[in-house]
């Protein structure tokens, strides 16, 4: 039986930095143990929250329950041809571990997710995407205990009714599973997406004309790199808001007040507009107050830095949505999870 603690930090478990305990907190190795725990009277009688990387959470309180932090790891070939492998991984594994496991081996399709924060169990619940490639694109299923039933269920690619930025268990079943293992589909002859020219510059930077799959991985980590800060360093959750999907009819009404409007194209009648270009504008870059504010380098990324409080981080990311859609009649929406 995994040991269940009192009154926990979950400071070292969210990548915000900020401190906030756990009325109680235990970490589970395997399905084996999850099932242990959840015929626990803790989690009987108590809310639960089920924690990954804490890459994607922002703690405004104590959390007055029972944590799971997540640390099912492991990633195994279950299919292997001339063209491509199919890789079943635990759910605890750090993403970008996989990422580096798949450019290591050859194995390309999800070299431009390269240092997204956070665990593969993670990954299908937000759906996760960077420079033209978006989980969707290589999944194959994933197995999900059910908190109610106690029983593993397989989830395939319709099941999981992904979105932009979106899942099913992010919607009509949220908080109902545990996501244990997820299958992904990578190719050994893989057809590089250099569609984004921050990519096409980085490479031609340095002079490569015929990239590999590590070449765009390392490509992808150096634009990163540059643009986000290191959590490590200054507390963070990446991308706080979503990149708002507008309709075309009102992009072209708001790209005669501003001409230089970049935009991406979602169909024939939306376009996607890049948040933290609406944020810079309605001029939150690089604003600071007290211990927390808006990164300099990426008005996307809100920071904590050093003492902040989650509670306070809320409030600005409110005020943030107010001034952009006062300014632009865009309504943006977070990414991160406000706990």
């Amino acid at each position: 039986m995994p040991n269940i603690l009192k009154n926990t930090s979950l400071k070292p478990f969210n990548t915000f930095g900020l401190e906030a305990s756990a009325k109680y907190f235990t970490e589970v190795n395997s399905v084996t143990e999850l099932i242990e725990i959840i015929n626990n009277d803790v989690f009987k009688q108590n809310p639960s929250m089920i924690l990954g990387g804490g890459s994607n959470i922002l703690l405004t309180k104590n959390f007055d329950g029972l944590v799971i932090k997540n640390n099912i790891i492991g990633i195994e070939e279950t299919f292997n041809t001339e063209e491509e492998v199919i890789l079943k991984v635990g759910s605890g594994e750090s993403w970008h571990s996989l990422v580096l496991y798949a450019v290591k081996n050859g194995l390309g399709g999800i070299e431009n997710l390269s240092l997204i924060p956070g665990t593969v169990g993670a990954a299908p619940m937000q759906n996760i995407g960077a420079y033209g490639v978006e989980i969707k694109d290589v999944f194959v299923g994933l197995e999900a205990l059910n908190l109610k039933s106690k029983k593993l269920e397989n989830f395939d690619h319709p099941s999981c009714e992904f979105g932009y930025r979106e899942s099913v268990f992010k919607q009509a079943e949220k908080g109902k599973y545990f996501i244990s293992h997820v299958s992904f589909r990578l190719q050994k002859k893989p057809r590089l997406k250099l569609d984004y020219g921050a990519i096409q510059d980085t490479l031609k930077e340095q002079n490569i004309e015929q990239p590999t799959i590590k070449d765009v991985s390392d490509a992808v980590i150096k634009i990163r790199q540059s643009k986000l800060p290191d959590p490590a360093k200054i507390g963070n959750a990446g991308s706080f808001f979503k990149n708002p999907v507008i309709l075309l009819t009102q992009f072209h009404e708001l790209k005669r007040a501003y001409p230089e409007m970049p935009s991406y194209t979602v169909d024939e009648n939306q376009v996607k507009v890049p948040a933290g270009w609406l944020i810079e504008q309605a001029g939150w870059k690089g604003k600071t107050f007290g211990q927390i504010g808006v990164h300099k380098n990426q008005a996307l990324v809100l920071v904590n830095y050093g003492g902040g409080n989650g509670a306070d981080i809320k409030v600005l990311s409110e005020r943030i949505q107010r001034s952009v859609s006062e300014k632009f009649g865009i309504n943006l929406h977070a990414e991160v999870n406000i706990i």
